[in-house]
């Protein structure tokens, strides 16, 4: 009998005409049952890895074979760091990420991005179930974390164009940037409601007003595609090889707590929490959102990682969110003070509010066992436990990772390709701000003349790619100096003056070299250090020095235009009487050109303010609509200018 198994799994139909021939009527009869049993088998085996069935199908086919060990495994999302081929293997791991400035070496090239990814995918691929992994990034400007891609300008400087067909465009470059290195998901887009300039993540927002939040959201269909017509609200859809699974963040009321405070407290009743904070969300889970990022921050002292209301009764089953929510960095560490002091209860907060998938970096291990124990002695329900998973591999499901789960070198040509540079300068020309034209509306200043005989640059962020892209930028802090390729903004000026234009560049010049000089005019180009999250809560919000020197300096001796590079309104009004121009850049990214394109006439200024700009930080918070609204710069404003004619 043995070996006429043998023969029926391996042998050729001549082989198994000649054993069966040998073999009794109940023999035969118990071949038949077994050929027919072995059949039923390996078409049930394959059910989920069929792209023709359903997702549902597919789902619960594979759910019902998943131990509670592979279950939790798709639960757990590690860094790149502690990942290896091994360690994905052994514990099933669902999802790897690159933390800001983790990289797989330095100014590494696409190709060693995608063999890097790759190879931690092929562990996921060698489990029993082959369960591909989701690689994500934080992709917040443009393709941010690598050498050479193109970095568009931050959510602050967007806002101001209010226009969701350039960052639909913007989504979709980013999203084959993000591909070309072989990731498939990004962290993106942050749809938080700054309401306080001192927040150290408020250039991460699009505006203080909601409307233009939920208007930004049309970068969801430019990262992940237009979702088809007819589909049911709230499942995700990610449309093909080109885009990438979205992530809309933080999940709820990051932009509006108290003083401003990086991973505060949202202290508002209900109406205007929902009002102010819940618009965008709205929009995202109907444009498919595939992910949504829960919040460090509190909603009235409850921690929204543990925060069941929001995330399961009102996101889930009200919304109708059918994808997966990701806690942040070490979130539910995060949910006991100080944190980490309670791990078992965190676990057991983050999975009741109903986190489906944990970003637990570095501590896995820890997380894997403990959730594991928790399960198996029943203080978590399997049932959550199967709602996770269910959601995440819809998700993965809904990408096609299952039918092409290894990236090639194909997308490479896209990072930091012309057309997406171009895409970048025409956002830095839309983001400007003209906030003042000359000491009189009858001598503006601006356009500049490209013909001139000699005209100073001047400033610490004029020739300096670092600083105009400011953080989450090759590092997550941000770096300073040529950290990655683009055009500075001295750079660009020299490239548009006429060819008999001196341009002299210095960065910080005393009175007495401005005067000596005869300078035409002079373009001061100062603002903000990098920073990102915490590292950029600020109580006074000042430009640091050389800063206010430099405006100093060259704007009592000289016409200039000053040009504010920041990740939000800073204090400027002790400095207006003296500057004849002031154009507010925000964070304009790798394009300098954007900046000299307005400035030098090709192109007008357009932009009006997508923020309140104070007068004094004692006036904090201040927000269009405030009883107490007086500001320096109303939100709305901006003056235009028309391009010169050649």
């Amino acid at each position: 009998m043995a070996t006429l198994l043998k023969i029926i799994v391996t042998g050729t139909p001549f082989q198994l005409a000649m054993g069966v021939k040998n073999m009794g009527k109940a023999s035969v009869l118990l071949i038949m049952v077994i050929c027919c049993w072995i059949s039923m088998a390996e078409a049930e085996y394959f059910k989920y890895k069929d792209p023709k069935k359903p997702i549902g199908v597919r789902i619960k086919d594979l759910m019902k074979r998943m131990t509670l060990e592979e279950k939790i495994g798709q639960m757990t999302q590690i860094d790149k760091k502690v990942a290896s081929n091994e360690v994905i293997n052994k514990y099933f791991i669902g999802s790897v990420l690159s933390g800001g400035g983790s990289v797989p070496a330095k100014q590494a090239s696409p190709k060693t991005w995608v063999d890097m990814v790759n190879d931690y995918q092929k562990g996921s691929l060698s489990t029993r179930l082959g369960i591909p992994l989701i690689y994500g990034i934080d992709a917040v400007h443009g393709h941010n974390n690598v050498y050479k891609a193109t970095i568009f300008p931050h959510n602050v400087g967007l806002g101001v164009t209010r226009d969701p067909v350039l960052v639909k465009k913007i989504g979709a470059a980013t999203a084959r940037e993000v591909r070309a290195t072989g990731i498939q998901y990004a962290f993106a887009p942050c749809i938080a409601v700054c309401r306080d300039p001192r927040w150290g993540r408020c250039y991460e927002s699009y505006s203080e007003d909601p409307k233009i939040v939920k208007l930004m959201t049309e970068i969801i269909p430019g990262l992940q595609g237009e979702i088809p017509a007819g589909s049911r609200k709230g499942v995700p859809f990610v449309g093909g090889p080109d885009k990438v699974a979205a992530c809309a963040k933080h999940y709820l009321g990051d932009g509006g707590t108290h003083l401003g405070t990086n991973e505060g407290n949202t202290i508002v009743d209900a109406k205007e929490f929902f009002s102010i904070h819940m618009p965008a969300y709205y929009d995202a889970v109907i444009k498919g959102v595939a992910t949504i990022m829960t919040s460090y921050s509190s909603w009235n002292g409850v921690k929204m990682h543990a925060n069941r209301f929001l995330v399961t009764d009102f996101l889930k089953n009200r919304l109708k969110f059918k994808g997966f929510v990701i806690s942040d960095w070490q979130g539910i560490d995060r949910i006991t003070t100080p944190e980490h002091t309670n791990y078992t209860y965190s676990i057991i907060a983050g999975m009741n509010a109903g986190i489906d998938m944990f970003m637990v970096p570095y501590n896995y291990t820890e997380f894997i066992d403990g959730l594991t124990y928790l399960v198996k002695n029943r203080f978590i329900p399997t049932s959550r436990v199967d709602d996770a998973v269910k959601r995440i591999l819809r998700v993965k499901f809904s990408m096609g990772l299952f039918e092409k789960p290894l990236a090639d070198y194909s997308m490479a040509k896209y990072l930091g390709s012309q057309e997406h540079r171009d895409l970048a300068r025409e956002a830095v020309r839309k983001t400007l701000v003209l906030l003042k034209n000359g000491k009189s509306l009858k001598t503006p200043l601006l356009p500049l003349p490209k013909q001139a005989s000699k005209i100073l640059v001047a400033g610490s962020h004029a020739d300096n790619i670092g600083y105009q892209c400011g953080g989450w930028t090759i590092e997550w802090q941000g770096l300073s100096g040529d950290i990655t390729d683009g055009t500075t903004i001295l750079s660009a000026v020299k490239k548009t003056v006429g060819p008999k234009t001196q341009v002299v560049y210095n960065e910080n010049p005393s009175d007495s070299f401005v005067k000596s000089n005869k300078f035409d005019y002079a373009i001061v180009v100062v603002g903000e250090h990098p920073y990102a999250e915490t590292f950029g809560d600020s109580k006074n919000l000042t430009i640091p020095e050389p800063g206010p020197s430099t405006i100093n300096n060259v704007c009592g001796s000289v016409k200039c235009v000053v040009v504010v590079i920041s990740g939000r309104p800073v204090v400027i009004q002790p400095y207006l009487k003296t500057i004849d121009a002031l154009v507010a850049a925000w964070l304009p990214g790798s394009e300098g050109q954007g900046v000299t394109d307005v400035l030098f006439g090709d192109y007008g200024f357009t932009g009006k303010l997508a923020r309140t700009w104070f007068k004094s930080v004692n006036q904090l918070p201040m927000n269009v609509g405030d009883a107490h609204y007086d500001p320096l710069y109303p939100f709305g404003f901006g003056l235009t200018t028309k391009p010169r004619k050649n």
